[in-house]
């Protein structure tokens, strides 16, 4: 039944034009509305990114966890992907943290195929068909990022977070990158982007080794964070 549709919207082009126009038309309203700030939140809000492939029994998943129990135990709200691996890692430290349940465990996750949904530690979820939209999510819910060890997709919400602060779409939002494949990263970005980008934005996210750094250098934004 979809198939003739498909057609007519290949084979005409008056039906394509119209089509055109709607989605132009939504994107203006989704620009629109993007602008207008979320109300004002109660509790300073961190997203943490990073792969979904990392087991329970690593190392790697134990550091998270415990990087989000101790950013929970601050009051903050833990924001993820909602899938499974570090995001999992996350929620889970995020319910450890907050045993008198002051603060969310939150997942944004993408609708796909070969995912089975929200791992069990999130306490309030957001799903989305699409990565523009989810993307823009994380950025509308979140007053800090952090980015464990990932792949593609951690790299895709990296740069996108990195460029919004470039050209200040954010401000005062610390964007922090964990572990040493992201310091080869920043010194590549040195190097290589030097020529086509201002130095000061080139250093835009902050490398540190472990996950406790990470947590020193939001402390000082969580306690302003009432004041902000």
């Amino acid at each position: 039944m979809n198939q003739p549709f498909r057609t007519i919207l290949c084979e005409n082009s008056e039906t394509t034009e119209i089509v055109e126009q709607a989605l132009q038309s939504l994107w203006s309203v989704a620009n629109q509305l993007s602008q207008i700030k979320p109300a004002k939140q109660d509790r300073f809000s961190v997203t943490i990114f990073g792969s979904a492939r990392v087991q329970k029994g690593d190392a790697l998943y134990g550091d998270v966890k415990a990087l989000s129990r101790e950013l929970a135990a601050l009051g903050c709200d833990i924001v993820t992907g909602g899938g499974p691996g570090l995001m999992e890692a996350a929620n889970e430290g995020a319910q450890d943290g907050d045993p008198d349940n002051r603060t969310r465990s939150v997942g944004v996750r993408i609708a796909l195929p070969f995912e089975q949904g929200a791992n069990p530690f999130v306490e309030l979820l957001y799903t989305h068909e699409t990565f523009y939209t989810r993307l823009q999510h994380f950025v509308r819910l979140s007053h800090a990022f952090i980015v464990m060890s990932g792949g593609i997709g951690t790299t895709l919400e990296l740069f996108l977070v990195w460029q919004l602060l470039q050209v200040r779409h954010m401000t005062n939002v610390p964007l922090i990158l964990v572990g040493p494949m992201w310091r080869e990263l920043c010194d590549w970005a040195e190097k290589q982007l030097a020529p086509f980008a201002n130095p000061d934005d080139v250093k835009i996210p902050v490398c540190v080794e472990t996950v406790h750094e990470a947590v020193a250098l939001l402390r000082p934004h969580i306690a302003a964070f009432p004041s902000k």
